[in-house]
């Protein structure tokens, strides 16, 4: 018997997805999903998300794809889970050839 997960609808206010960080272009890469990606990456950056990004530096928001409903997500994520690192390569070239840093772009900040 797995885990099931409800259909919750997404706050508005909200930005659900699974996304992927990276150290650097080529670098180490995370994959995972949110409820609110922008608190989440907040943490990543801030070392309090993940012991993993932390050890690493895995703080740039390389790729996302947003849902409606947290379990679409979640799904996105575990399938990409399976993905081979190239085929994950592959997609963030696809939308961001040169790996930049997203995350000052949706949250409207400047970074020094």
């Amino acid at each position: 018997m797995g885990v099931t997960f409800k259909a919750m609808r997404v706050d508005e206010s909200r930005l659900t997805a699974t996304y992927m960080l990276a150290s650097r272009r080529h670098g180490t890469l995370y994959l995972g999903s949110a409820l609110d990606l922008i608190v989440r990456v907040s943490d990543h950056r801030d070392g309090t998300a993940s012991k993993f990004t932390a050890k690493y530096g895995v703080t740039r928001l390389v790729w996302f794809q947003p849902f409606m409903l947290v379990s679409e997500a979640r799904d996105r994520e575990y399938e990409m889970k399976k993905w081979r690192r190239e085929w994950k390569i592959n997609l963030i070239e696809h939308t961001n050839p040169n790996w930049e840093d997203m995350f000052p772009a949706l949250t409207g900040a400047q970074l020094p």
